[in-house]
């Protein structure tokens, strides 16, 4: 099992490798050349700019078993066709339960953005949003690690 992190704008990349790594799982994390990320631990892989090459490049390279760290439900989506478990950065499991309905509204949201320029606003991320990311986190690989 390997964990992978989409870090284009992820908030949980230090914590998310720190964690791993005190459970001894090897990290990947695949960044466009835009963001800088940097650790002695994890291994990182740098895409191009363009969009979706840290998806794409992380979409081939998952394996059944493995966990995916995204806020992007459509790489989620490829990832869970190929077997793997996917978490979001706010602790949300994104399973096959799921994935369609925030799927649908991903894609409503986008038609609003565009039609009626409608946009929400995101809140500051806080310590207990860390915490509920790191609880969620450490039960998905508690029970990727059991027979």
């Amino acid at each position: 099992m390997r964990i992978f992190i989409d870090a284009d704008g992820c908030p949980v990349v230090p914590l998310a490798i720190r964690l791993a790594k005190e459970h001894s799982l090897p990290v990947t994390v695949v960044k466009n050349y835009a963001h800088e990320v940097e650790d002695a631990y994890a291994e990182i892989v740098t895409v191009d700019i363009s969009p979706d090459a840290a998806d794409y490049y992380i979409a081939n390279a998952l394996k059944k078993g493995d966990i995916l760290i995204t806020q992007d439900y459509g790489l989620a989506a490829m990832a869970l066709s190929r077997g793997a478990r996917c978490l979001s950065q706010n602790g949300l499991i994104l399973s096959d339960h799921n994935i369609l309905s925030l799927l649908d509204r991903r894609h409503v949201n986008r038609k609003l953005r565009k039609t009626q320029g409608i946009y929400t606003k995101l809140k500051k991320r806080t310590p207990a949003d860390d915490e509920a990311f790191r609880q969620t986190f450490l039960q998905l690989i508690t029970s990727s690690l059991q027979p």
